[in-house]
């Protein structure tokens, strides 16, 4: 059948629910997407973590390698990397404290799925979280 979304009243309560978000692939470039939509998620109120191993900090905030050296639990996993980078992305999301793993536009493997069976986690793919924010 394929990968479904959560529907919209599920995601809507995420993002009102769920405030840490840890950003794979974050940008310390203004211009780059993943830079805006953290940058509006950190203004409308989320903490905002950049996990990037090719950058020292973004938009001030410093940067990690790798999620595993994240301390605390992370309630979004938002995830800017190219689709056939998801799988290892999952992969990483397995060993964590993480409640939502989420692709942004554009972004979807359905391998993400069965690696991350069995650990509780909503997947979301392919929806961007700036504008599902945005539309609540």
């Amino acid at each position: 059948m394929g990968f479904q979304n959560p529907d919209q009243a599920a995601i809507n309560e995420i993002l009102k629910t769920k405030k840490r978000i840890a950003v794979i692939g974050l940008s310390n470039k203004p211009h780059r997407m993943s830079y805006q939509v953290s940058k509006y998620m950190q203004d409308n109120g989320y903490e905002i973590i950049p996990v990037n191993p090719t950058i020292d900090e973004a938009m001030g905030i410093k940067a990690y390698s790798s999620l595993k050296d994240v301390e605390g639990p992370i309630d979004i996993v938002n995830v800017f990397r190219r689709s056939e980078e998801l799988p290892a992305v999952a992969e990483e999301v397995k060993g964590i404290d993480a409640n939502v793993f989420w692709a942004q536009l554009g972004l979807i493997n359905e391998e993400v799925v069965d690696i991350l069976e069995g650990k509780g986690m909503t997947i979301i793919m392919d929806r961007c979280i700036k504008v599902e924010h945005a539309t609540m």
